[in-house]
């Protein structure tokens, strides 16, 4: 099935018109890859997100399903995400990670900046004997900064840090874990439908050892990629797209492909 037929075939389970909106030229606003974007929901329009990354050395894998709903507006939003995750040899196993429970405030919004911190609950729902999760609840809060720098080049920027207390090992050891992400990415639009983007994201975090400590572990990741967007007269948007996930640093050798697909709708 060729793309086009892929996303007209994925509108049609929606129940919704399958003819392209003569302007075309939405543009795309909160579908980046590793980065967060700080554009919450409008009024009326809920979106569909998933994403799914392969790392080759590896052969470990993730699929994450997220579904965001402004609540009743863009100041305020409410999401979850679901992870499904493939461990990597020896051992390896699939399974449900540890979901996330969001809420989101549009602190900034206007023509050229947007701020939109993040607190998050993690919820023990992963396996943590199989290395699907952490055995235990815990917090996480993102700042994500995007600035338009021109009609065409737009920046997003990421800081955050998650906190989980008693977080266990595989063998059931316990300790407070804590740990940091950060990111950037810069998007290139050759058209409001069509963007090209460079993405660069990392995460510092502590891993709970068998007898109790913790070790820390790092991970960094350079990103370029592209999205596309298909706009309907119904209000729906499909946005596809494909990066290739880098290894650098602590990193360095890994290498993957990373595939994304949004779907926005008015629900009222």
């Amino acid at each position: 099935m060729s793309n086009h037929l892929f996303i007209l075939a994925l509108a049609a389970t929606l129940g919704l018109p399958l003819h392209a909106s003569a302007e075309g030229a939405k543009k795309i606003q909160d579908n980046s890859f590793l980065v967060e974007e700080a554009y919450n929901q409008e009024a009326g329009v809920v979106q569909h997100i998933q994403s799914f990354m392969y790392l080759k050395q590896s052969k470990e894998w993730a699929y994450s399903f997220t579904q965001e709903w402004p609540v009743p507006d863009e100041t305020h939003q409410l999401s979850y995400t679901i992870p499904v995750l493939r461990t990597p040899d020896p051992g390896a196993s699939t399974g449900v990670g540890d979901i996330l429970l969001n809420y989101r405030y549009q602190a900034v919004a206007n023509e050229r900046v947007a701020f939109a911190p993040r607190l998050s609950i993690i919820a023990p729902t992963g396996d943590y004997k199989n290395g699907h999760g952490t055995g235990a609840t815990g917090i996480q809060v993102n700042l994500p900064l995007s600035v338009e720098l021109s009609d065409t080049v737009v920046t997003h920027w990421n800081l955050g840090g998650t906190y989980t207390p008693k977080s266990k090992e595989p063998g059931g050891a316990r300790a407070d874990t804590v740990g940091s992400n950060y990111g950037a990415s810069l998007i290139y639009l050759m058209t409001p439908n069509f963007n090209l983007m460079l993405e660069a994201a990392g995460a510092n975090f502590q891993v709970v050892q068998p007898d109790g400590n913790t070790q820390r572990e790092k991970t960094m990741f350079i990103n370029p990629g592209f999205r596309y967007a298909a706009n309907f007269d119904s209000g729906l948007q499909v946005v596809s797209g494909v990066s290739r996930p880098i290894g650098v640093g602590s990193s360095s050798g890994t290498q993957g492909v990373l595939v994304y697909l949004s779907l926005e709708h008015p629900f009222k």
